[in-house]
């Protein structure tokens, strides 16, 4: 299998270029050659073959031979909204949800999170999440980039949402009893509805914030009976809205 780059830089076909520092080390890393094949892809649609024509100390060039109008993206757009899971866990989720296709990932500071981030800190987590869901694009075979959005309060994210309409539902993972399971209420939407899903933190979300969540127009829906991690509820939704196509 050809070795896959993120580069984000316009291309097209017969550019000669340098590859973005990134891209370059790890081409460095893996010893490829002059003559050698790579593919690129910028998040812009397709990918591109290219050759590698020269190795510096701290440069590689290469030039575009062909482009590839190739897509490998779920038919349904789903955003996840994640209360943080604490320690490496939050890594963990940015790399299955972006392999399995999410659209977008929103980190929530709810009542119960362990992990809190402002100002510099959260900048740089945000960042680190980005190397994260690029690592994995590029491993898993995806040509666009899953959106990482700020960290935010569920206060001030909620705040910021337009008024909710039957086009593109929100739904909220919830154990209240009586809930609906996520698949029924998801019944009357096609495959290509995009969807807003609502995660809370280890613990789940606070009796008042579910109920701000549902005054902000999200439907409770459950997995079932058992209680599942902070990280794995969120992937398993996704993968049931994202594979089931």
């Amino acid at each position: 299998m050809t070795a896959r780059f993120y580069a984000d830089l316009p291309l097209s076909t017969g550019d000669a270029l340098s590859l973005p520092e990134r891209a370059a080390r790890h081409v460095q890393v893996l010893r490829l050659q002059p003559d050698d094949s790579i593919t690129l892809f910028n998040s812009r649609g397709g990918e591109f073959e290219a050759r590698i024509t020269r190795m510096g100390r701290n440069d590689v060039q290469i030039i575009v031979t062909a482009h590839h109008a190739i897509e490998r993206e779920a038919s349904r757009a789903v955003f996840l909204a994640i209360g943080m899971p604490a320690n490496e866990r939050m890594d963990w989720l940015v790399e299955k949800a972006s392999e399995l296709g999410v659209a977008g990932i929103t980190p929530l500071m709810a009542e119960r999170s362990v992990l809190r981030l402002k100002g510099e800190r959260a900048d740089k987590k945000v960042a680190h999440w980005q190397g994260v869901a690029i690592a994995a694009c590029e491993q898993c075979g995806r040509n666009r980039l899953p959106t990482l959005h700020d960290v935010a309060t569920l206060t001030e994210w909620l705040s910021t949402l337009p008024p909710a309409t039957p086009a593109a539902p929100r739904l909220l993972l919830s154990l209240r009893t009586g809930t609906r399971p996520l698949l029924q209420a998801m019944a009357a939407y096609d495959s290509a509805t995009p969807v807003t899903l609502l995660s809370g933190p280890e613990g789940g979300l606070s009796a008042a914030e579910e109920a701000a969540a549902i005054a902000a127009g999200f439907v409770p829906v459950t997995l079932g009976p058992r209680i599942l991690r902070a990280e794995t509820a969120p992937l398993a939704c996704l993968a049931l809205l994202t594979l089931s196509d």
